[in-house]
């Protein structure tokens, strides 16, 4: 590229200037960091936690980042229950933040420096951003394995079902009945639930009709005044329903007393399904349409009396209300996608069965809603609690002391089963516009603290009511959702986690957990985050570092509401469970006899042999035992036989005095007994007596090459020897074969290419003169 002036132009890179004194205080820090163990990475924007992190004197070790499919891959996130950071204005906010931080990139030249250093404390987004299971003790993470057994609505509505088992609370005091649709034996609870909530609400209904009341459909307590229903009546349903209500609760209230333990199986159900169908089919004309019932005044003190009794074993009866809504959501996904709230049987089962992959894994839930909600000039609203875990065992709980409300844009009804006027989750409500017909006292940023809702219930001659119902009941909520959770989670001591936990309160302002959720969201997206968000991070950290040095340090908004108490592990008394004895051993065989001496005797030809006598023994006279006959050996077969250890005295044999001149040193042949053709044999000196004859009709060969025939009645030796190696002729692939001949011998076979031939050799071990 040349200039205007025809001269070539130069591109010139701008280096940055190098500091010194920069680089050496740079330096100092990152090397009094890595002596301290003040080395920490962060994984996804929390500049509040690095700033924290940064005045301590910690220095931090940057994750590689991940690429662009992994970080919009959130299906971990949501089985785990995590309502996170997914924002990309809060993630290049926060980016532009840190560099006015760090004008100087003095920060940036410590995180290289401790690049290869150990990271002693990590906070991520993710629990599976880094494997905790390698950590050493000292090493800090605000995850921990297994949580996801209480932060999953699957997890949690299975977990509390057995806190009978660890308290003695009831889970329906302040979770609302739960059930999973991918189970076909819950799935049928939910059925029997859904009947049964029917015939509870078909009485309220008569109740509230008689006395003028319309319930949620019509009803909004402004100063006392309640608005009438816009529907109408449409036609009379038979009185018989209200019969059958009242017959299905009464056997409900016996079964809870096991008044029917003797009722047989055989027995007929109060109802056919086909008598199920057509009440619900009423029920909804009654409840849904408006239509009246014939006769229904002369019922309202029996559905009095009923009611009466169901509240004392029901304590949910009351929120339940009268329209039987139920709201479905998918058991792996968070900030309220894919919940959608169904007030009828048949719409329910048919949107479950329409995924079946999501059945087999059991992922629906499906969970009664709270129709008659506490509401803030007739909005609908929830709170989001934050609690810290810095120990499973024993289980340490932190509850903060400040909250924040989440409000709907839209005017709280249960005619219009929207997600924009039920679901209060700020990633759902962001898409809508606030209703007009909304009380303008409500934010716009849909938002409170709860300084700001304490006001309100003062205003409203309620301001008790917070310190003594809400805050109580949030905190027994949570400790009891953790102990039913306390078995599965994995506890180390160097790890601590913040959850988040979302309530809604009942118009007593008694508060019901709906869900808990890990890695709590950060972003502030209103004044009201921005604030409370950054302090709750910024306490965190005063609980799990500045604590764990000085036991007295403030913590902030945190306080600790529950600590286990320790249990105490009984002394060991050595007692075992173990069945003490001796085992049965089989009779050992009579030991053999060790090779010995040869004493002649006479067989029936009279010809003189051999009888072999143990050492420094006399031999015994008996019958003698009959000889085995003879194994067939393998093909090609060697045999190594140790001897060492056995003295061994020169044989005695008249016949063949004559060509034994050193009873130490023998040239004998070596026969081997196979099918195969006839073998050459080669032996050397041998340290042995003779002892028994060879069957082979072999040929003596010699290292020189010189041999000659050995007779088949020749008697063979007692082989001390130790290596064989034979060649077969018409076996072409070399092998290595073993055998076991006896006590101490031991056979080696390995073929070569030589045709025809096989050799012997034998390592003599020789025996010293006396």
């Amino acid at each position: 590229m040349q200039s205007p002036e025809g001269k070539p132009r130069r591109n010139v890179i701008n280096l940055p200037v190098i500091n010194v004194d920069r680089l050496r205080a740079a330096k100092t820090m990152a090397d009094k960091a890595v002596r301290m163990r003040k080395v920490f990475s962060i994984q996804g924007p929390y500049p509040v936690v690095r700033a924290a992190l940064r005045a301590r004197g910690w220095v931090e070790r940057r994750l590689p980042r991940p690429n662009k499919p992994w970080a919009r891959r959130r299906g971990d996130e949501e089985a785990e229950g995590n309502d996170g950071i997914h924002s990309a204005f809060f993630t290049n906010k926060s980016e532009q933040e840190e560099k006015e931080e760090d004008p100087d990139d003095l920060h940036n030249i410590m995180s290289r420096m401790v690049r290869n250093e150990m990271t002693y404390f990590y906070w991520t987004t993710r629990r599976d951003a880094v494997d905790c299971h390698s950590f050493r003790k000292d090493q800090m993470i605000n995850h921990y394995a297994k949580a996801a057994t209480f932060t999953t609505k699957v997890g949690l509505c299975v977990n509390l079902r057995n806190l009978r088992w660890f308290d003695d609370a009831d889970p329906d005091t302040f979770f609302p009945r739960c059930y999973r649709l991918g189970a076909e034996d819950e799935k049928h609870a939910f059925i029997d639930d859904f009947r049964r909530t029917a015939c509870t609400s078909l009485l309220q209904c008569v109740v509230e009709r008689s006395r003028g009341e319309k319930g949620e459909r019509g009803e909004e307590r402004e100063g006392g005044t309640i608005k009438p229903c816009k529907r109408q009546a449409m036609s009379a349903v038979p009185s018989k329903i209200i019969d059958s209500a009242l017959q299905v609760c009464q056997e409900f209230l016996d079964s809870l007393e096991h008044s029917d333990i003797d009722v047989a199986l055989e027995t007929e159900p109060t109802l056919t399904e086909q008598q199920w169908s057509e009440f619900l089919h009423s029920y909804y004309l009654v409840v849904h349409e408006g239509c009246e019932i014939e006769n229904s005044g002369l019922y309202v003190n029996s559905c009095n009396a009923m009611l009466r009794r169901l509240r004392e074993v029901c304590p949910q009866l009351d929120s339940d209300g009268i329209h039987n809504i139920w709201i479905i959501k998918p058991g792996a996904k968070s900030r309220g996608r894919g919940i959608m709230c169904v007030k009828r049987l048949d719409e329910i089962l048919k949107l479950v069965d329409s995924d079946p992959v999501l059945i087999k894994d059991s992922k629906w839930v499906v969970q009664k809603y709270l129709e008659r909600p506490y509401l803030v000039h007739g909005t609908k609203f929830d709170l989001r609690q934050w609690f810290l875990v810095t120990d499973w065992n024993p289980l340490t709980v932190w509850f903060y002391k400040k909250c924040y409300l989440r409000f709907s844009t839209q005017p709280y009804s249960v005619d219009i089963l929207d997600s924009s006027v039920h679901l209060c989750n700020n990633s759902i409500q962001k898409h809508f516009q606030p209703s007009q017909q909304r009380q303008p006292e409500v934010p716009a940023d849909n938002m409170w603290s709860c300084e700001q809702f304490r006001a309100f219930l003062a205003s409203q001659r309620q301001a008790g009511q917070w310190g003594n119902v809400v805050i109580p009941g949030m905190k027994k909520a949570v400790i009891h959702a953790l102990q039913t959770a306390q078995d599965a989670v994995e506890s180390r001591r160097g790890s601590f986690e913040l959850y988040g936990a979302d309530f809604m309160l009942g118009r007593d302002l008694r508060p019901w957990l709906i869900e808990i959720n890990a890695s709590p969201t950060m972003a502030p997206s209103t004044a009201v985050t921005a604030r409370l968000c950054a302090a709750v991070q910024e306490d965190t950290l005063r609980v799990v570092l500045d604590r764990r040095l000085d036991r007295g340090a403030n913590t902030g908004g945190f306080q600790l509401i529950y600590k286990q108490a320790a249990v105490e592990v009984p002394q060991y008394v050595g007692v075992n469970l173990l069945v003490e004895g001796s085992k049965i051993k089989r009779p050992r065989p009579p030991p053999q006899k060790a090779p010995g001496l040869f004493e002649p005797r006479s067989n029936q030809s009279g010809a003189s042999t051999c009888r072999h006598r143990a050492f420094g023994k006399e031999n015994k006279t008996g019958p003698e035992k009959p000889k085995a006959a003879p194994k067939r050996w393998m093909n090609a077969v060697a045999r190594q036989l140790n001897f060492s250890s056995i003295k061994i005295q020169a044989p005695c044999f008249p016949h063949r005095s004559a060509q034994i001149a050193d009873p130490y040193k023998l040239q004998q042949a070596l026969a081997v007994d196979t099918p195969q053709s006839p073998l050459h044999a080669l032996t050397r000196s041998l340290d042995c007596p003779w002892y028994r004859p060879l069957r082979c009709s072999s040929v003596l060969r010699s290292r020189s090459g010189l041999g000659r025939p050995i007779n088949e009645t020749d008697p063979g030796p007692n082989m001390p020897l130790e290596i064989f190696s034979l060649q077969d002729r018409d076996r072409t692939n070399p092998g290595l074969v073993s055998r076991t001949l006896g006590t101490g011998f031991r056979l080696h076979v390995s073929r070569h290419h030589n045709p025809r031939v096989v050799h012997g050799g034998c390592a003599q071990k020789r025996a010293q003169n006396a």
